[in-house]
């Protein structure tokens, strides 16, 4: 019989050596991060837009819409326009809904007569207007035949040119002012003049003819307050008009200032449907955009 063993009865291999002392431990395994689910994601943009939008709108700049014919010619029904938000300070009525976060104006600083502002009116507070600021803290301000008198002085007033613009939706001429162009187009045509506040600030207004508000009293400016003015004297109920919810705004607290018309982005005549593109286009007054305060 042979010698050599069998492979059922091979005796076991001698045992490996262990590693030294020094070697290297292995690493423990990772456990793969999970992922952010979607719905997490996407509420966490939500958040920030929403945030950013708020800042945005409450702090820097703002978007606002005319509504009617009281800042003709400057503004038109159908513009839309940029406010800076920051120009005057900020108080609760920068926040979106009046927000009472804010209790007293901050950073508040005082606008210049002839500033285009957007401010609540009162007495509710709760719309807001845009007008034109004439008198400041302690002026004393009063009509006198459809002129301004600033502090005794009266604020001059020429004549220039009729303020002429189509007839459209959103722009329907007074009694006695429709006419036509030389195209042959309905027009409104209104008597056009400019004024020059203390310090050089022009700007045009329309003066349709004699009417009430032509002559008043001497209004004075209490402190902290501001006199405001719509350009289009006969169209406007103003400061020259007691504050009453849905007529006149009396002399507005600065704390009410919302912000300062800065630059037209938009507008529009009212003729664009929504199931015919090409108005939205046709309907833009194009030569309106982009032009400032």
């Amino acid at each position: 019989m042979s010698d050599t063993p069998s492979a059922d009865h091979m005796e076991p291999a001698p045992p490996r050596q262990s590693q030294g002392a020094d070697a290297p431990a292995a690493a423990p395994v990772e456990k793969a991060a999970t992922p952010p689910k979607k719905d997490e994601s996407f509420l966490s943009f939500l958040f920030w837009l929403v945030l950013g939008v708020v800042v945005l709108r409450s702090f820097i700049i703002s978007p606002f819409t005319i509504p009617s014919e009281s800042m003709l010619p400057r503004l038109l029904t159908g513009d839309y326009l940029f406010a800076t938000k920051f120009s005057y300070g900020f108080s609760k009525y920068s926040l979106p809904f009046s927000a009472p976060l804010i209790p007293h104006r901050i950073f508040a600083h005082q606008p210049d007569r002839g500033d285009v502002v957007i401010f609540k009116a009162p007495p509710g507070n709760d719309v807001d207007y845009i007008k034109r600021v004439i008198g400041l803290p302690g002026d004393e301000v009063q009509m006198k035949g459809g002129q301004v008198w600033l502090n005794g002085k009266p604020v001059p007033k020429v004549k220039i040119a009729d303020f002429v613009v189509p007839v459209s939706p959103n722009t329907d001429c007074g009694p006695g002012f429709e006419t036509v162009d030389a195209a042959g187009k309905a027009v409104c045509s209104y008597p056009r003049f400019r004024e020059t506040l203390p310090g050089g600030k022009t700007y045009d207004v329309l003066d349709m003819g004699t009417t009430e508000q032509d002559d008043t009293g001497v209004f004075i400016v209490p402190e902290g307050h501001l006199f405001l003015m719509g350009d289009n004297r006969d169209n406007s109920m103003d400061s020259r008009f007691p504050a009453v919810e849905g007529g006149g705004i009396g002399i507005v607290p600065q704390d009410n200032l919302v912000g300062k018309a800065a630059v037209m982005m938009f507008s529009t005549d009212g003729s664009a449907e929504w199931i015919k593109p090409w108005t939205w286009f046709t309907a833009a007054r194009w030569s309106r955009i982009g032009s400032t305060f």
